[in-house]
């Protein structure tokens, strides 16, 4: 999406450890707009499936996980990361590492959210070395839904998880690949 690619060249800022920050108006602070134009995007990539869910970790994931949902007319779901009083006992979980936070989350998805006669697409904002895809995807395993594919804004195509995911046959769409990051520049796959 070379909108995405352009957006993240303008606003972007890359900071020490590899890490591209898009807070401007992708995760903190939200293009709305631009935010529909990804989850419609994220549709048209789709269309050919039988989508029923989106599904998504919180929180950065839940913007573009609601703008797909809504593109495509089905509800949007997302993991929890943290325990509430109001949750459901009957949970799906997987343990995620977060790079970011340093920290290992035990994701939980309600299972009344969740079912055998789900297909489910994955969204999330960033793909880096796979650990929220892969827990979301044992959680579809566990519901004995069906995943048809991931759906991700911006991928670190360098740090290769990607890849690993799609040689195993995981359908992933990344809207942006990043190939290369330097304090003074960001370079995308072609």
């Amino acid at each position: 999406m070379k909108a995405l690619e352009e957006k993240i060249l303008k606003e972007g800022k890359v900071l020490p450890g590899n890490v591209l920050k898009v807070g401007s108006f992708l995760n903190q602070q939200m293009d709305s707009d631009f935010i529909m134009e990804i989850g419609n995007e994220i549709a048209r990539l789709f269309s050919g499936e039988k989508i029923t869910k989106v599904l998504t970790v919180e929180s950065s994931g839940i913007a573009l996980a609601v703008a797909a949902g809504i593109a495509l007319h089905v509800p949007s779901v997302f993991a929890k990361k943290h325990k509430s009083a109001n949750m459901s006992k009957e949970v799906y979980t997987a343990a995620v590492y977060s790079y970011t936070h340093k920290e290992t989350y035990e994701i939980a998805v309600a299972k009344e959210y969740l079912g055998k006669d789900d297909v489910v697409l994955i969204v999330d904002d960033f793909l880096a070395n796979g650990n929220a895809v892969r827990g979301l995807m044992k959680i579809v395993e566990e519901a004995g839904a069906r995943l048809c594919g991931c759906a991700i804004a911006i991928e670190k195509g360098f740090q290769g998880a990607g890849d690993e995911l799609r040689a195993q046959g995981i359908r992933i769409e990344s809207l942006a690949i990043v190939e290369s990051m330097t304090d003074e520049s960001v370079t995308f796959r072609a």
